[in-house]
């Protein structure tokens, strides 16, 4: 949808707004709010960037170990608040993750004519 709002933003000095919301099957007030929503959206992404240089520091603080169940407890214990799902977001799209314990491989191999144990 956001490509048509930018669509009918960028045609807006060529055509009425009528006519392109009219053509492009948009409603005009659905236009009109992704429009004043643009300041809130600036704001968010301002306020995401620098969460993510928070999280960023947090996590090469700790060796890249740390992922989304302990960055927002390292952050209320520094007095931040932010919500798990934010910060999981946020880690997310900037591609940032914990390094993940390799999981036990057991180098005995059983033998197959062994005689089962005793019970």
């Amino acid at each position: 949808m956001k490509e048509l709002y930018r669509l009918i933003h960028a045609e807006k000095a060529n055509y009425s707004i009528v006519l392109l919301c009219r053509v492009l099957h948009v409603a005009r007030s659905s236009y009109y709010a992704w429009r004043e929503g643009e300041a809130a959206r600036r704001a968010r992404q301002a306020a995401d960037n620098a969460l993510a240089h928070e999280i960023t520091v947090l996590h090469i603080a700790s060796r890249k170990t740390y992922g989304v169940p302990r960055i927002p407890a390292e952050l209320r214990r520094l007095g931040r608040r932010v919500n798990r799902k934010r910060i999981a977001r946020v880690m997310r799209e900037r591609d940032i993750r914990s390094v993940t314990r390799r999981k036990h491989r057991s180098l005995t191999r059983q033998d197959a004519r062994a005689k089962p144990p005793r019970t």
